[in-house]
This record gives structure tokens, sequence and C-alpha cells, in this order.
């Protein structure tokens, strides 16, 4: 039996960002969280959309999103969400202050911690339908948060927990391409390979979901076509809307699971040094786990390469590490400044994700050591 949910509305295009007036009046909101980062704040993403917003709706701000959303920033946000007597959550940046939101806006109307909401817990608290809305504006093209029903936090001892729930889904999802035009390059490779990944995840994953399967694939053949335009021309204007709706569609297949690849980029997640981005840990995992993954996964990798364009005689593992190499990804875990003596705990944190359950080939803990190896100094990149 397959259960197939879809999943919040969306507004598309170059200027989406002038419709948030018409969406927070659509639910009478009058008192507005602002959750973003430092960075978005700083160079005035935040504040385009505030402007969007008619005088008199009352703005308080939460500014601090660290890197990798904690536990202790989402408390932080929710207990200013509540001393302040807001009724709703704008969120602008990329999947950090996203994620922070959908969390906060749990703990903000939930008692309880992100340990008592985590999949992890020995018995979750439920999530209702009290949770505060979230509108998500996203200024990457990566992560997918903006429709996706998850939070990653930080908890307080390392781990990266996640909180799922159909009530954590933004109330709508607003994609204006212009906001990621000037995006810096690194930024536009890591987070479109963060894209990539979660297309091509969510395509192998034995879960059965055909549209989700083809989502990823359509989303999965626009990133490859587009991504290195992107990152050599942040105002590229075309390549910005096709990374953006890449990025939107690997959220919208996710729903279905992801794999091995962001077990292990969770796990490392949690490091408070160094802190790793997301998407770049998912583009040094990527050809390892589909070498990993190849006799598992019955005649997808046919599909796999029709949409990245190659034949039969490449493997997708190959063709995704030169294509790190032309966006100029770092090589390997160690060039990303992991130490080698950080390594060995992950293993039981990757096993422990809700991504391990689907993989395609069920990963046990000697898997997960040999797939840390390759991408700590060996063939995992180029």
């Amino acid at each position: 039996m397959a259960i197939i949910h879809y999943l919040t509305k969306i507004i598309f295009d170059d200027g989406a960002v002038a419709s948030l007036a018409e969406e927070v009046a659509r639910l009478e909101l009058k008192k507005i969280l602002l959750v973003t980062d430092p960075g978005v704040a700083k160079c005035g993403l935040a504040q385009a959309a505030v402007d969007q917003l008619p005088k008199p709706i009352d703005v308080e701000r939460y500014e601090k999103t660290p890197a990798n959303p904690t536990e202790s920033a989402v408390a932080e946000a929710a207990d200013q969400f509540r001393n302040t007597g807001r009724d709703g959550i704008v969120a602008v940046g990329g999947g950090s202050p996203l994620d922070l939101a959908k969390a906060t806006a749990v703990l903000a109307t939930h008692a309880g911690t992100i340990l008592d909401f985590s999949v992890a817990a020995p018995n979750p608290k439920p999530i209702s339908a009290q949770t505060a809305p979230v509108f998500s504006i996203p200024t990457t093209a990566g992560t997918g948060s903006e429709v996706g029903r998850a939070a990653l936090i930080v908890a307080k001892d390392g781990r990266k927990l996640a909180m799922i729930s159909p009530h954590m889904l933004a109330k709508c999802a607003i994609c204006d391409p212009e906001l990621t035009r000037g995006l810096p390059p690194a930024l536009t490779a890591a987070t479109g390979m963060d894209a990539i990944a979660h297309c091509i995840e969510t395509y192998l994953s034995p879960e059965i979901n055909p549209p989700a399967d083809a989502i990823a694939l359509d989303g999965l053949s626009r990133a490859v076509r587009f991504i290195e335009r992107a990152t050599a021309d942040g105002n590229d204007r075309e390549a910005r809307w096709q990374m953006m709706m890449a990025a939107l569609q690997g959220g919208l297949g996710f729903q279905k699971g992801l794999g091995a690849v962001h077990a292990l980029s969770h796990a490392l997640g949690g490091l408070a040094d160094p802190v790793l981005h997301h998407g770049t840990l998912n583009a040094v995992f990527l050809p390892a786990v589909l070498r990993f993954n190849t006799d598992h996964c019955g005649d997808k990798y046919q599909g796999l390469r029709a949409a990245l364009g190659i034949d039969a005689k490449q493997h997708p593992a190959d063709y995704i590490a030169e294509l790190n190499q032309r966006l100029g990804i770092p090589a390997n875990l160690e060039a990303m400044g992991v130490p080698a003596s950080q390594l060995p705990p992950m293993v039981s944190l990757a096993l422990a994700d809700p991504c391990t359950e689907t993989n395609p080939r069920p990963p046990i803990a000697e898997d997960y050591v040999g797939l840390l190896d390759e991408a700590f100094a060996g063939s995992a990149i180029y």
C-alpha cells in the first residue's frame, strides 16, 4: 500500500516575495516573528521580506540562527515568540533558519524540548495542529526545507535530531529566485549539490511513491544542467530560476525518504568544530554511497543515467565526482578539516538516523566504517 501526501501551497517565480502580505493576511496574523540568520539580515534579504508587510503588522526579529540550528537557539526563539505574544513566523534564509523556524513553531506552542519531539525519542510527543503557522522564504537553492515537514536540530549532546510532522509544513512556501541572485559561487555549488543529493536519494529510496520519483528525476535533470551556470554567474536569471525549482523538487520528493548520504551528513553535521556545511557533506559522500548501492537498485541506475545525461558506460558516481571537481567542492572530509579522530562515533549516529532505513542497500556498522574511510581521504571524490 502506498500512502502519498503532497504538501502545501507554493508561490514560485521572480518577484514572488511580494505575495507575502496577502498570505499573512489570509491567516489574519498581526504579530510576526521574523526568523533569519546574521548573514541574511546583514545583506538586506530579510528586510526585503519585511518590507512586503503592511505597517499595522508588528514584526519582532530573531536573527541569531547558527549555521547548523541548535537546541539552545530554538529554545531562545520559542521564548521570544511566547514572551512577545507572536501569532506566526516568517522564515527567511537557507535551510538553517527555515528549520529553526519550524522547530520554534512547535516549541512555542507545545510543552517540552527538542528531545521530547524528536523521532529518536523512545515515545515522541505528538505534534498537533496548534503548531504556530510558518511562512518559508528560501534565499538559497538547495535544502528544500521550505516544503519539508521536518526540522533537523543539533541537540545539546551533539546529536542532529529530526522533528517530523505534517503540522510543521509551512502554510505557504514563497520561492523567489531573485533572492538567490548574487549568492557566492561556493555556496551556490554546495547548496546545489544538496538539491542533487535529495533528488538522487529520493529516486533510489525503495519506498513506493512514483510521483516522488518523477519529481526527483525532473529536479535532478534541471540541477545538473544549470548548477555550473549558476555557480559561474550569480546573476544568470534562468540558471537561478531552474536551480530554485530543482531545490523545491528535491524537497517535495524527499518526503519519500532519503538514504545513507544523509544519514552520514546528519551525523557529521552535529559537530561543533569544525562546523560543516550540509550540502558540501552530501556532495562528498554521494559518490561513495552511489558505488555502495550499485547492485541494489534494480534498473533505477538507468533512469539516473538518463537524468544525468550520461551513457551506460559511465557510473553515476564517477559523473558526480567529476561534477564536484568542476564546482570546486572539497576533495574529501580531510580537506573539509575533519580530523580522523572524530569519525568513529559517526558510525553509531548514522546507524540511528532515520535515513538509514530508506537506503536501498541496508548499511551495517562495517559499511559505514568503509564509507567514512572512503570519504575521508580515499577515492570518494577524485
